[in-house]
């Protein structure tokens, strides 16, 4: 499974970067500082999964997700922000996010959500090859 990390902090990316490391079957497909760039590295990479900080320069996260919705229905988005807040976990939600993480409290739960997709993705797979 490959992942893009959209986000515009260095030491966030980093620890995602080693998160990712330790989640078999995951792959860095990426990484975009700004949102021009993460719409433009999803198009280009079409990961499976985006993890999506929501305040980046050039827009939100929100504008990002909405731009790339519609042409990647199955890209799974995990939206993880500073600033967790009702309207913003509402908005991202129905626009599209899958999960909507609060980095200060919620970060290690990031590697679980992709072992669980992982999981998913290869059941889907056998259940293909079984069809």
């Amino acid at each position: 499974m490959r992942v893009l990390i959209a986000d515009d902090s260095a030491p966030v990316v980093q620890s995602l970067t080693d998160l990712l490391r330790d989640v078999p079957g995951i792959e860095l497909a990426g990484q975009a500082g700004d949102v021009p760039e993460a719409i433009r590295c999803i198009h280009e990479t079409k990961p499976d999964a985006v993890i999506l900080d929501l305040q980046m320069p050039g827009g939100s996260g929100l504008d990002v997700l909405r731009a790339v919705r519609p042409n990647h229905p199955s890209l799974c988005v995990l939206i993880c922000t500073n600033y967790p807040y009702p309207q913003y976990r509402d908005e991202c939600l129905a626009a599209g996010a899958n999960h909507f993480l609060d980095k200060s409290t919620e970060f290690e739960k990031i590697p679980a959500i992709l072992r669980e997709l992982v999981r998913s993705a290869a059941k889907a797979t056998l259940a293909v090859g079984r069809g």
